[in-house]
């Protein structure tokens, strides 16, 4: 018999979804609200935020049918990969940061994947022909694994069988969903360098989808059911990555189906510090989310409260800070298994405390790059800023959390599409530094691939607290820090947390700020000596527990960036409500 209290969770959500694309000419997604939320969202048995609302509720519906968070959490990826085509998928690759409560264990899940052990990177740097365009094409494309990251959660922590997690993909891809300003947006900018088989199927009469018009993509949900029948082996090794494979050599690409087959997802330990009595868990090596630990390390070492949320004097401190820790990322970032990153040093109180000193609390520094590195974009002209890339937050009644960031690098990747497959393929190799050559972060065959993710899971008296983390290239681990300090420091809920205006550094030297800071503080920092620029950044979500006396969660909240279009979801089993925070 169907529980009544699940079915009526089921229809709700189900009627926010039907209001969002219905219409005769299908109103865009992005239409049905237009404020930024001002409270979270709460539920009492599990939370769901993602970058879409259609992706968000496949989450839910898995927790609402007795999946676990890491079920969930494959759904979402899963459904994430055909709303949001553009910024994740099965071609792509990420960084997982799991708590499994029955063990009380952290645990970091790297599908990073590693460089095509073919690659010649002279290609990538003159005087080779056309060596910018290689940076970003065919041969840009590094070995996804984000399907064999997605087997190994369902197979070490699932409860839902693995089929059953791909249902909401499928449907979404095979009949089809309204596409929103935003969406239309990216298509429409990307649409000329697409390969004809992907006009076909992101345009009409040669013109690229526009907002409201509905995205269909058969080719992609028959791989999606192949994936779901035959498990990740379908890419790594079966005939949707023969279809890769040849694709990669009509194109140039280096990737082959040998990479593929030895592609293996790798659980790898997180890396932790402790900031003002919480502890801050994120993703080890081959990620760079040790810079983001760093970064509020060095800001630990001032009275944040006293400075005030977003002042002067706040603000200057953490460009310093962070330019700080942007020349450590250039001088010790490397593959683990060739020259480990220093964390016994770079995350040490020690180590904070002699960085903070050199931040001269009257004057911006001029940033110098290490010597060892002259180009640490390495992407053609890529300016790191945008929200190429995708992150979400699951959290389940038992206390399971997944925070998790996945992306194809630039949008849509590469714009290679395997023939057949409606899989994008990711340019992961364009955020190598190739200049000098043999530089730590270049692009070596077969080493690990490095990536700037910081999924976050904040620790309080031994319970996962908060789950956070953004999109945004180089700004991710500036991102981060500047939101946990908002729910730490300033005492900020979790939507306020996301919301609030925060600032990045970009090379060559320029201090990126949200719209959102005041025009009086922007030149106040100007005349301070840092070059401004005025950019949106990143695409944040979360979510924070509250427990009971005897450790059982009772309580979720959760957030969606209004910088984007997703949703956050809490489900409420006992009465039937969902209360959501939409971004716009």
């Amino acid at each position: 018999m169907i529980n009544p209290k699940r079915l009526l969770i089921l229809f709700v959500l189900a009627a926010m979804i039907a209001v969002m694309t219905a219409g005769a000419r299908e109103t865009p997604d992005n239409s049905q609200s237009k404020n930024t939320p001002t409270s979270p969202a709460i539920g009492a048995t599990g939370m769901v935020s993602s970058a879409h609302p259609i992706a968000t509720q496949a989450g839910l519906d898995i927790l609402a049918a007795g999946g676990n968070a890491f079920d969930a959490a494959i759904a979402v990826a899963a459904t994430l990969n055909v709303v949001e085509p553009m910024m994740s998928g099965v071609g792509g690759y990420g960084a997982m940061v799991i708590y499994d409560a029955s063990k009380r264990e952290m645990k970091f899940l790297d599908s990073s994947g590693r460089v095509p052990v073919t690659l010649n990177s002279d290609v990538f740097r003159p005087p080779t022909p056309d060596y910018q365009k290689n940076r970003v094409g065919a041969k840009s494309v590094s070995t996804p694994g984000n399907a064999n990251a997605w087997e190994a959660l369902s197979k070490s922590h699932g409860k839902i069988e693995w089929r059953r997690l791909f249902d909401a993909a499928i449907k979404a891809a095979d009949e089809g969903f309204v596409i929103s300003q935003k969406t239309a947006e990216h298509i429409k900018s990307e649409f000329n360098a697409f390969p004809d088989q992907a006009k076909s199927i992101y345009g009409r009469n040669g013109e690229p989808l526009k907002a409201g018009d509905r995205l269909t993509q058969k080719d992609l949900a028959a791989s999606l059911r192949m994936i779901a029948g035959q498990g990740a082996k379908a890419i790594h090794g079966g005939e949707l990555g023969k279809a890769i494979d040849s694709t990669m050599r009509e194109a140039g690409g280096f990737l082959t189906i040998d990479d593929l087959r030895k592609n293996r997802a790798e659980w790898r330990q997180p890396v932790s510090i402790d900031y003002r009595g919480y502890k801050m868990i994120t993703a080890g090596a081959p990620t760079n989310a040790w810079n983001g630990l760093l970064r509020l390390g060095i800001m630990s070492r001032f009275d944040l409260t006293s400075l005030g949320h977003n002042s002067v004097a706040y603000l200057h401190r953490y460009a310093e800070a962070t330019k700080l820790a942007y020349q450590a990322r250039l001088k010790f970032a490397s593959d683990p298994d060739i020259t480990p990153p220093p964390l016994n040093k770079l995350l040490s109180e020690k180590y904070w405390t002699e960085e903070a000193a050199k931040i001269n609390p009257q004057q911006a520094t001029p940033f110098a790059p290490p010597t060892i590195s002259s180009n640490s974009s390495g992407s053609s002209g890529s300016s790191g800023q945008e929200e190429h890339t995708t992150h979400y937050v699951v959290a389940d009644a038992q206390g399971n959390v997944v925070t998790a960031t996945q992306t194809l690098g630039n949008l849509f990747g590469s714009k290679a599409m395997a023939k057949g497959t409606g899989i994008w393929l990711n340019n992961s190799l364009a955020y190598s530094t190739f200049e000098p050559k043999g530089n730590p972060m270049d692009a070596f065959p077969g080493r690990r691939k490095l990536a700037g993710f910081c999924p976050v899971i904040v620790m309080r008296d031994g319970k996962p607290w908060i789950a956070i983390g953004t999109p945004g290239g180089h700004t991710i681990v500036q991102t981060v820090p500047q939101m946990v300090m908002n729910l730490i420091d300033f005492r900020m809920d979790v939507q306020q947390a996301i919301t609030a205006p925060r600032v990045s550094f970009a090379e060559p030297d320029v201090i990126a700020v949200d719209n959102g800071v005041p025009d009086s503080v922007r030149k106040e920092l100007s005349a301070m000596g840092h070059n401004i620029r005025v950019r949106s950044l990143g695409n944040a979500h979360g979510l924070t527990i509250e427990y009971d006396a005897k450790g059982k969660p009772i309580r979720f909240t959760g957030g969606a960036d209004p910088r984007g279009e997703g949703a956050a979801i809490g489900l409420n089993a006992s009465s039937g409500v969902a209360r959501t925070a939409s971004g716009k």
